[in-house]
């Protein structure tokens, strides 16, 4: 990750959030119920695994920024293989991060991460690039719109310390610099009900 996102404004730093966050929620509304065990292209991890674990990577935000370490354990607690209750799991975890997000000062304090200090703005930065990424990967995984918004992939693209490719698709250049490679995702299975 680079120092670049110093040049948002905390405003814009939480729009980006917003986008990634709702970006995000809206496929994990949609996974049906036989898709929890899918593997997703990010280590093959389940679907079930990668949402659990960004769910409670989001409820924890409120504790880091209060100056807990990474090792705290999330509040709500978040079942590691969520179902029918991911989608509001999700909401009410992302609903008290973007509070704690905006509250005066926040993005300008320091937060212990499993990967060492940093502002809470570059920790709000790595959040919404891997929200980025993990979008398509849970997308992919369970057959729905793959296409990430324009703005967080060229965020993403500058957090990962490249620059947007003048020709082709700055979302394939992405995936294919974080390891991922778009191929079609399998076709979805027709017994699926929400």
């Amino acid at each position: 990750m680079t120092d670049e996102h110093a040049a948002h404004s905390p405003a814009g730093m939480l729009r980006l959030y917003d986008e990634a966050t709702a970006s995000f929620g809206r496929r994990v509304a949609q996974v049906a119920r036989n898709q929890w065990t899918t593997p997703t292209p990010y280590h093959g991890w389940s679907v079930g695994r990668l949402v659990g674990t960004l769910t409670t990577e989001q409820a924890r935000v409120p504790a880091l920024l209060a100056g807990a370490g990474p090792d705290t354990p999330a509040e709500p607690s978040v079942a590691p293989e969520p179902a029918a209750t991911a989608a509001a799991d999700w909401a009410r975890a992302t609903e008290a991060a973007r509070a704690a997000l905006a509250a005066p000062g926040a993005l300008a304090r320091t937060v212990r991460t499993a990967s060492g200090e940093r502002t809470a703005l570059a920790y709000c930065a790595q959040l919404i690039t891997e929200l980025t990424v993990h979008t398509w990967d849970l997308a992919h995984a369970t057959c729905q719109d793959p296409h990430l918004a324009p703005e967080l992939v060229e965020f993403a693209l500058r957090e990962a310390g490249a620059r947007p490719p003048t020709a082709g698709d700055p979302q394939a250049w992405l995936l294919g610099l974080l390891g991922r490679h778009p191929a079609p995702p399998a076709s979805l299975d027709p017994e699926v009900t929400g």
